[in-house]
């Protein structure tokens, strides 16, 4: 029997979400199912789940006040129970990360790094919240724009990606407070939006939004520091309207990497050289909706979902695992105002 793949959606509340959405992806019929709210909670614009899969935390909004919360997943049904919050005044953060016992985040309206201890007790504890400053040559870099809170492969290191001023920094976690550790900084006005790591570890994939390059970076993981090898257009070179690329992520072979582009309305295929680590372009794909702010790779990857904000909707695809490439199913469920996309299998 054909087990279906439990899914979860972020979204905006500005219009008619509701919150954190539930989704199964049946891999047999290739269809996208039982789209359901599983959690009202304003604006939980990403989500990430516990590498255990038994919690999931979201970025929160509610009135003038921005955080996080934490939520039990029930194994059998996927279900969302609220265990606890942690909000303070001003905006919400944009992106989380989770890894035994601490949530990080960036906020990109604060310039804003932060650090959350998700407790045995499954309570949220703010730690640690460290401020950004500085700003770019573009009109969207008045200031610092965090916009992406990760861990390094061997998770010795929280890295961050700051849009507004075009550094990716990496933090050590001393006890329970976040202290600054390396920084490079990138080409002035490309944006650094979202970085994903290849399996082997020692090599990064930034995204830029702002220019909508990718740029191959290789990681040392003794020092904590990053090393630029190669920098690579991630939408069409004759695409001259408004284009902010968005989602960047890798296939678990590390032999392709996918990126998204808002305004090209397309996900971007990029073949990975097995000896350098560096890209080479094959092809772009609709994603069947406008302005895709996320897509993820499901279980099997055998197929991506593509989640289009604008057009309110998820979009699945069949993926050729030899080749990476992308073919659009005959699937798509409305999510109203849907950002970010994981699965919990």
């Amino acid at each position: 029997m054909t087990i279906n793949y439990v899914g979860y959606a972020g979204t905006y509340t500005r219009k008619t979400s509701k919150g954190v959405y539930r989704f199964e992806l049946d891999p047999q019929s290739q269809k996208l199912t039982a789209v359901e709210v599983a959690a009202e909670v304003g604006s939980p614009t990403y989500v990430t789940i516990s590498d255990d899969k038994r919690y999931l935390f979201s970025i929160a909004q509610d009135g003038e006040s921005g955080g996080v919360q934490a939520y039990k997943i029930d194994p059998k049904t996927g279900k969302l129970t609220k265990l606890d919050e942690q909000l303070t005044e001003g905006k919400s953060p944009c992106h989380l990360s989770f890894y035994k016992g601490k949530l990080v985040t960036g906020n990109y309206h604060k310039g804003e790094v932060g650090l959350y201890s998700f407790t045995a007790e499954e309570t949220l504890v703010a730690e640690s919240f460290i401020q950004h400053s500085g700003s770019g040559p573009h009109e969207r870099q008045e200031k610092s724009h965090v916009h992406f809170a990760g861990f390094t492969p061997e998770r010795n290191y929280v890295v961050v990606c700051d849009l507004g001023t075009d550094e990716l920094v990496t933090y050590r976690i001393a006890g329970n407070q976040l202290e600054r550790h390396q920084t490079l900084t990138l080409k002035p006005g490309s944006g650094p939006r979202h970085i994903v790591f290849h399996p082997n570890g020692k090599t990064a994939y930034l995204l830029t939004e702002l220019s909508s390059e990718v740029i191959v970076i290789d990681y040392h993981a003794e020092t904590g520091s990053f090393t630029e090898k190669q920098t690579i257009l991630a939408k069409p070179a004759d695409f001259t309207d408004t284009n902010d690329a968005s989602a960047i992520h890798i296939s678990s072979d590390g032999k392709f990497v996918y990126t998204g582009n808002r305004g090209h309305n397309s996900i971007a295929l990029f073949e990975v050289d097995p000896k350098t680590d560096k890209l080479t372009f094959v092809e772009f794909t609709s994603t069947g909706g406008e302005w895709p702010r996320d897509f993820v790779l499901d279980p099997s990857e055998s197929f991506i979902v593509a989640s289009n904000q604008h057009s309110g909707n998820l979009v699945l695809f069949a993926r050729d695992q030899q080749t990476g490439k992308l073919t659009q199913l005959d699937s798509v469920v409305e999510v109203p105002e849907v950002v970010c996309v994981k699965f919990l299998n």
